[in-house]
């Protein structure tokens, strides 16, 4: 990967979910470096309020949010406060600022497949891409890294793990094969790492979404404790570092101080250390190949309680194989997985069905679903798919609750 040739000045970033714990993080990151960065766009979920106050802040020249009523409400409160602000609305309002010319950087920390459009249009107007929307990549393998070379795109991993790996390797990709013999991420296991297995059916929601390191949103706090977020990000890793599924493993990791490793070929161990707090990969992703102040707690060894490993136990977390199944199976596999699992993990949260449960409903939606060859090989053939996928998954839940399938 080449330094890209950026503007003198300010650079103007495009935060996309902009409410959620990454865009605000990628906020506070930014107000430590005003002479530095300038941002241009911000985009939301369905919280008016807060993106109403971010612009109030710092003032860009647009705002989008998905839904057109969100989006007149904000617009109203936007011209009474007399802001310079022009309110968007739709997925194609997303892909449009993600691809302005005025846009140098964009951080993609949209939840879900939804980000894959923007993700894509900043991918081929060559921006600098700090991808946190590891769905982006899940859903759009090849054609997702086929756009990132054909547009110039520097593509920089936001997520901590992927992150640190990136973090271990050499500025220049086409050195990393002859280095690495495979790479480590590191799991804290979540927040049901030692609870006994029988009870996992009377897990809440409140309680999947108290992780014990780590402050996210609701989604990818279900993700860390069923593990299917670290098997999303097996997939990513796949793709991100050019690996076989076979060089992509993981480790339980409790302490999350070491956040992933690379094994080099020579047995030489890289890893990349800190304390949980994802202002320092933002920082990096911002700064790269540059290093800036990320507000992060100074890592204090003499403080710092033993460091354990353990192996993911399958029982606990069967969600993680479905990540090298899928890389190893028909091509689309990974974009069904991950529309499977975000329609089970929305009926989990809304109470529909067990935690228990949302392994059944991707392990079913993988069966039922029978893949055409050659459907990932365009835009529309992958939206179809998810498309497909989900309404494959709802149907699971529907006849999960009503007990026609049983809990595997």
């Amino acid at each position: 990967m080449t330094t890209p040739s950026l503007p003198l000045g300010r650079l103007k970033l495009c935060v996309l979910g902009s409410t959620g714990s990454i865009g605000t993080n990628t906020l506070d990151v930014v107000a430590r470096h005003p002479d530095r960065y300038e941002v241009f766009a911000l985009a939301g979920g369905s919280r008016v309020e807060e993106l109403l106050a971010q612009c109030v802040n710092w003032r860009p020249r647009f705002a989008v949010m998905p839904q057109e009523a969100a989006a007149q409400r904000l617009r109203e409160a936007v011209r009474e406060a007399g802001l310079p602000t022009e309110v968007l609305s739709g997925e194609q309002a997303l892909a449009d600022v993600a691809e302005h010319p005025e846009v140098d950087m964009v951080m993609a920390a949209i939840v879900g497949a939804a980000g894959l459009m923007p993700c894509l249009a900043a991918a081929r107007a060559g921006k600098r891409l700090l991808l946190a929307n590891k769905e982006a990549i899940v859903v759009g393998g090849q054609l997702f890294m086929d756009a990132v070379r054909a547009g110039g795109a520097t593509l920089l991993p936001i997520d901590s793990e992927h992150s640190a790996i990136f973090q271990c390797l050499p500025e220049d990709p086409s050195t990393w094969a002859a280095r690495i013999d495979h790479i480590v991420l590191t799991a804290s296991g979540g927040p049901f790492r030692q609870r006994e297995l029988a009870t996992f059916g009377d897990i809440t929601p409140e309680m999947a979404c108290a992780h014990p390191n780590w402050v996210m949103g609701r989604k990818i706090s279900v993700d860390s404790a069923t593990m299917m977020n670290k098997a999303l990000e097996v997939i990513e890793a796949r793709w991100l570092f050019n690996l076989t599924p076979e060089q992509v493993r993981v480790v339980i990791h409790p302490q999350s101080i070491i956040h992933s490793m690379v094994v080099c070929r020579d047995r030489s161990v890289l890893a990349q250390l800190g304390t949980p707090d994802m202002r320092v990969p933002i920082a990096y992703g911002l700064s790269w190949p540059e290093r800036i102040e990320s507000g992060g707690e100074l890592l204090d060894f003499t403080r710092l309680s033993a460091l354990t490993f353990e192996p993911p136990c399958e029982q606990r977390y069967p969600g993680l194989s479905l990540a090298w199944q899928t890389l190893k199976g028909a091509e689309g596999s990974t974009c069904v997985l991950n529309a499977a699992n975000e329609v089970a993990v929305d009926a989990f949260l809304n109470r529909r069905i067990r935690f228990d449960q949302i392994h059944a409903v991707n392990e079913q939606t993988l069966a039922d679903l029978v893949i055409e060859p050659g459907r990932t090989r365009s835009v529309d053939g992958l939206l179809d798919l998810d498309a497909q996928a989900r309404r494959q998954a709802r149907s699971a839940v529907e006849r999960m609750t009503s007990g026609t399938i049983a809990l595997r």
